[in-house]
Parts: structure tokens; C-alpha cells; sequence
């Protein structure tokens, strides 16, 4: 991880991307010798951004199993088949018109 001033970055914005999408490197940006943002590729932005979702979903799913909201396989299989007849014969209905 690199650490760049606003001012290099201004001076050198170019350079910068180029070396942050080949190196797919964080370049911390400071501005009066305090960190201030991150230059980071898109690529990892998104990947982080997916991790981070996943984290969230995960935290949640623990929240709801600590809670005890869960059901079992065979409660959502049930439901699932349940609402997959419904939609079918939704389906159906209207392909008949």
C-alpha cells in the first residue's frame, strides 16, 4: 500500500491509475499529512463491495439463527414447491388467454 498527497495525485493523476490498475494496489491519498481517500482499481472495489454483502448476509443469517427465525428443510421445500404450483399455474392461465 502506497501513500500519495492530494497534490502528487493532482500532479501525477495519469501515472497513478495506471500503476493502480496494473498493481491493483491501494493508494492511500493524504492531504495535510492526513489520510483523506483511497485510490482504489474498480475491479477490487467490486470485489470488496461483494465481500462485504456476503458478510452481511451472513451476519444476518447468524442474527436470525441466534433468534431462532429458521425453519427447517423440509418447512421450505414444502414452501417452495407450494409457491412454484402457484406460479405455474399462474403461468398457465394466462397463456390460456
Amino acid at each position: 500500500m502506497e501513500i500519495k498527497s492530494a497534490q502528487f495525485l493532482k500532479n501525477h493523476t495519469d501515472e497513478m491509475l495506471d500503476s493502480v490498475n496494473k498493481t491493483r494496489k491501494t493508494i492511500i491519498i493524504t492531504q495535510n499529512d492526513e489520510a483523506k481517500a483511497v485510490l482504489q482499481d474498480f475491479k477490487s472495489h467490486q470485489e470488496l463491495q461483494q465481500a462485504l454483502l456476503l458478510l452481511k448476509f451472513i451476519s444476518k443469517g447468524e442474527k436470525d439463527y441466534r433468534e431462532g427465525k429458521v425453519l427447517s428443510h423440509d418447512v421450505v421445500k414444502t414452501q417452495m414447491s407450494e409457491k412454484l404450483k402457484m406460479m405455474q399455474e399462474e403461468n398457465a392461465e394466462r397463456v390460456r388467454y
